[in-house]
């Protein structure tokens, strides 16, 4: 697998299985997602990316992909939950979980999921890095690896004590590039020292660069008629040396035909494209976002224990990129944390804990009633 993934094995599209197609009860619509696998694969692209903790994803691709099609025809990646895995919990019971969820005695490549500064010293402390030495050498793995939401100077600390980690997943696109808080090119940089394959995920940051503003839209079609927003992300992220995989959370067949058309035949930008990704990058900065930090500082002492920054994040995703849709995981992963916009009592606390001096009460408002059909 890894040697695919040095050597151009695979093409660059990676379907990833995290927004899948639903039906009006919210459950995953089976038949549209096996149109959509087999479009991918009749297009010659293999690689698949599900995940423990994508609910129903595990079960939907045995439905649409592995009782369907050899078992050579595809990559398929899952990853080890992390955000769930507590000490003492039965290692091997969730892997086998997830290989019984997709159908499958081996997967192609097994991520430790999102490793950050929170969990990265359980995965030590409870012999996760063993564990997956020991099911690659039963057959189990082909290739071991991690996806990354942190900063540059722990995954460099990660790659060191574990050269075992074969490839890194890393949020990557253009609006991120220089940003402080994902730092994907300080972790992208990392990635090329130790020689390390990257699979690129949010390329189209959560569906935001696909949607833009109708007037960046406008702007991008003027350069070139025929390209889709999408496109230019993807394009963006693929165009990177050592970039092995970008993954694309694909909802829609229109989304998949998107995709496979332009990156059949995947062109690298060029230096002018470039720099037109880089106005709109400047443009984009320019417009209203809600300055917040993700410091977390605000958190700690609001009495109705509501995840703020993932608040303030979903607005930004809504009113800036015109993506409601796109903000809803973060907004709901945020309230599955504590309380809702709407529990807000507007006490105030927050304010002065919050470095940006932002008017936090304010935002809650605006969220409660922007999300509230949720």
């Amino acid at each position: 697998m890894t040697e695919l993934l040095k050597n151009g094995g695979i093409k660059k599209l990676g379907f990833g299985l995290m927004r899948l197609p639903q039906n009006a009860d919210r459950t995953i619509d089976i038949d549209q997602t096996a149109k959509m696998v087999d479009h991918f694969l009749a297009n010659g692209f293999t690689y698949f990316d599900t995940a423990y903790t994508y609910a129903g994803s595990e079960e939907a691709i045995k439905a649409a992909l592995t009782t369907r099609h050899p078992r050579n025809a595809y990559q398929l990646v899952s990853k080890f939950p992390m955000s769930c895995f507590n000490p003492g919990d039965d290692k091997e019971a969730l892997f086998q979980t997830s290989l019984d969820r997709c159908g499958v005695d081996f997967f192609d490549l097994y991520l430790l999921h999102s490793l950050n500064a929170g969990n990265v010293q359980k995965a030590e402390d409870e012999g996760v890095w063993e564990a997956f030495k020991q099911w690659k050498a039963e057959g189990r793995i082909k290739a071991i690896g991690f996806s990354f939401h942190d900063n540059a100077e722990l995954l460099e600390d990660i790659l060191k004590k574990h050269p075992e980690a074969e490839v890194v997943q890393l949020q990557i696109n253009y609006l991120d590039w220089e940003d402080d808080n994902v730092q994907a090119r300080k972790c992208y940089e990392v990635c090329m020292k130790y020689g390390k394959p990257v699979i690129v995920m949010e390329p189209i940051k959560g569906g935001s660069l696909a949607t833009l503003t109708p007037e960046l839209q406008a702007f991008l079609k003027e350069k070139n008629p025929d390209a889709s927003s999408a496109s230019w992300a993807m394009r963006y992220a693929c165009s990177l040396p050592g970039v092995a995989v970008a993954l694309s959370g694909m909802s829609t067949m229109e989304q998949v035909e998107d995709n496979c058309a332009y990156m059949t035949d995947m062109k690298p930008l060029t230096d002018g494209e470039r720099v037109i990704l880089d106005e709109v990058t400047e443009k984009i900065h320019a417009l209203p976002f809600i300055p917040c930090t993700q410091c977390n500082y605000c958190v700690a002492g609001c009495p109705m224990h509501i995840h703020i920054p993932f608040m303030i994040e979903a607005i930004n995703t809504t009113t800036v990129f015109n993506n409601k849709p796109g903000s809803m995981n973060g907004y709901l992963f945020g309230c599955s944390l504590g309380g809702k916009p709407a529990d807000c009592i507007a006490c105030g606390k927050c304010v002065p804990a919050c470095p940006q001096h932002l008017e936090i009460p304010k935002y809650m408002k605006q969220a409660a009633e922007m999300y509230a059909d949720c």
